[in-house]
């Protein structure tokens, strides 16, 4: 599991837990928040229907139950047209009764259903009597909780005594239509809000781990050698990291590239050191001139061959330093092959070859000038060294809107099965088609290299028809 997922599941299970559980708390709290509301709202309309019943008792003596029927009968007899939200409401549902001292109901709304009644036990009625604050909640029927219906009671006082108590009942059933449109509500605002958070936790932990994944890629192009710009990250922490993941690629670099280039130095040295020990050692002893002459040219030549190889990695030691381009320029590719092939021209014609070059004029190629010459002329160079005599050497270049390729195509024999995976080692050289002799095998990593810090690419691969095609790609 990445460390990206696991950073997203402890989100979800953290924030979306909560999330789950914040709403299912609030759900579970609509309904009995809607009762107390309902509640409230009845021990108003108790209390100022019992204030208008005293003032009645004053007049009547007392309560009469005929005429607390002229005095609440005309409210049921209205007809309502009410739309309250998801509610059309079109009578009204309370309930009232009205009881005496002693608990006996005298009015009932419901048509009298149940006066002469004794309600002296039920709570409303009992705790009202007694002075204290009375109310209940009963089911119609005992299974079914939309059947609640809550009573609300007050007291009804003459000359400072309680004299009876009026007590309104409100069904809950209107409640759960509401509590229903609410719970709908809410659950949506819930699953949109998960939405929000799946699609936050999901860039929170790209947002985290992205940093790592960039110096992941980074460490990984530095293992395997590829050009690698260490990235660009926000915040200390991650800004410390990146320093220390840059000071470990030095220290490495620099680790490997002492003992890379101190076992080719030894390597390539090792040869010619050899061969002057050897003709050195055979000049000590008496031998004709034209022999001794000989012998003192091995020694030149393999002294001049030890500097060649000394020159060329103190080149490449310095191009692979760089860490970018030096001033770049556009400039027209023709003219500038032109100049370059001058240097090759000689050794093609002794080895009557013939240069064609394929550059369409206006051509233009974006760089350091002298860098992509070094490259340009290192592949030319190839490809006449390994083109048999009488064979041809083309150059040629396609232009894109990506960029540049410069192609060098010769007429040799081709890149080996053997060879074609380590062309671009550094020392590794194939000997030249005739005289067998091989070079120093720098020539494609200087190409390589200045490819890479062009932001280009090189390849080197067979020609169907024969030969090498060498392409280097060059960014505009």
């Amino acid at each position: 599991m990445t460390i990206r997922t696991r950073i997203f599941l402890v989100y979800l299970v953290l924030v979306g837990g909560g999330l789950a559980y914040l709403v299912s708390w609030i759900l579970e709290g609509v309904r009995p928040r809607y009762l107390e509301s309902m509640e409230e709202s009845l021990v108003d309309a108790a209390n100022i229907v019992a204030s208008m019943l005293e003032a009645d008792a004053v007049v009547a003596g007392g309560l009469d139950p005929a005429r607390l029927h002229t005095l609440l009968d005309a409210a049921y007899r209205r007809r309502l047209d009410a739309r309250v939200y998801s509610i059309q409401k079109t009578r009204i549902d309370l309930r009232i009764y009205v009881v005496d001292a002693g608990g006996r109901v005298l009015y009932d709304s419901e048509n009298g259903r149940d006066e002469g009644q004794d309600y002296s036990r039920w709570l409303d009625v009992h705790r009202t009597l007694d002075g204290l604050y009375g109310a209940r909640a009963t089911r119609l029927d005992p299974v079914d909780d939309s059947s609640l219906v809550i009573h609300v009671a007050a007291p009804i006082r003459s000359d400072g005594r309680i004299i009876g108590a009026v007590s309104l009942g409100k069904p809950t059933s209107a409640v759960g239509e509401l509590v229903a449109v609410a719970k709908r509500r809410i659950t949506w605002a819930g699953v949109g809000g998960g939405v929000l958070i799946v699609g936050m936790g999901f860039a929170f932990s790209v947002w985290l781990t992205t940093p790592i994944e960039r110096l992941t890629a980074y460490a990984r192009a530095v293992r395997d050698g590829k050009p690698a710009t260490l990235p660009r990250l926000a915040g200390r922490e991650v800004g410390d990291l990146r320093r220390a993941f840059e000071e470990m690629r030095e220290a490495l670099e620099g680790k490997k590239y002492v003992e890379r280039y101190t076992q080719a130095l030894t390597h390539e040295v090792k040869a010619p050191l050899s061969a002057i020990r050897g003709a050195a050692e055979l000049l000590s002893e008496e031998m004709p001139p034209d022999q001794r002459e000989k012998f003192l040219q091995n020694i030149r030549n393999e002294a001049n061959r030890i500097q060649h190889v000394v020159d060329q990695l103190l080149q490449l030691s310095a191009l692979e330093a760089r860490r970018r381009l030096g001033p770049t320029e556009p400039f027209e590719l023709r003219p500038f092959v032109d100049d370059l092939l001058r240097s090759v021209t000689a050794t093609a014609l002794s080895r009557q070859l013939r240069l064609r070059i394929e550059i369409p004029s206006g051509a233009q190629v974006t760089g350091e000038k002298f860098l992509v010459g070094v490259a340009i002329t290192n592949l030319v160079k190839n490809a006449v060294e390994f083109s048999p005599p009488g064979g041809e050497v083309s150059v040629s270049a396609q232009t894109e809107r990506g960029g540049t390729t410069i192609v060098v195509e010769d007429s040799g024999p081709g890149i080996p099965d053997y060879a074609k995976d380590r062309i671009f080692e550094r020392f590794y050289s194939l000997p030249r088609p005739g005289s067998g002799t091989k070079s120093t095998g720098l020539g494609l990593s200087f190409v390589q290299e200045i490819a890479n810090l062009h932001g280009g690419w090189v390849q080197v691969r067979n020609r169907e028809g024969g030969g090498c095609r060498a392409e280097l790609g060059l960014p505009r």
